[in-house]
């Protein structure tokens, strides 16, 4: 299962992890997934490559926010709730935790 970890306080969104959909390379989950989070990643940098950081690991994907604005929140807003549509779809392959305090 794929866990997306949201961090409100520190700005930060992880994903860990494989849904488990299929095997590697032929799982549409993450394939989703992946669509979903580059695409949104890749749009906010072409505004300012300062906006955010990213780290991608085996199985981690890390997303550090450094300037939240307008274009940062509405974008990582649109990617949230991209997932959590896939979330609805298939709920034992991926999961979203929100942490807010």
């Amino acid at each position: 299962m794929v866990t997306v970890l949201v961090d409100r306080n520190k700005e930060e969104i992880k994903i860990l992890g494989h849904s488990g959909f299929a095997e590697y390379g032929r799982d549409i989950v993450c394939s989703a997934i992946s669509a979903i989070v580059i695409t949104s990643v890749n749009a906010i940098l072409t505004f300012d490559n300062n906006y955010l950081q990213y780290e991608e690991k085996k199985d981690i994907f890390t997303i550090k926010i450094k300037k939240k604005n307008e274009i940062t929140s509405n974008l990582i807003t649109n990617m949230l709730n991209l997932l959590k549509e896939l979330e609805k779809d298939y709920p034992n392959n991926i999961k979203i935790k929100e942490e807010i305090r």
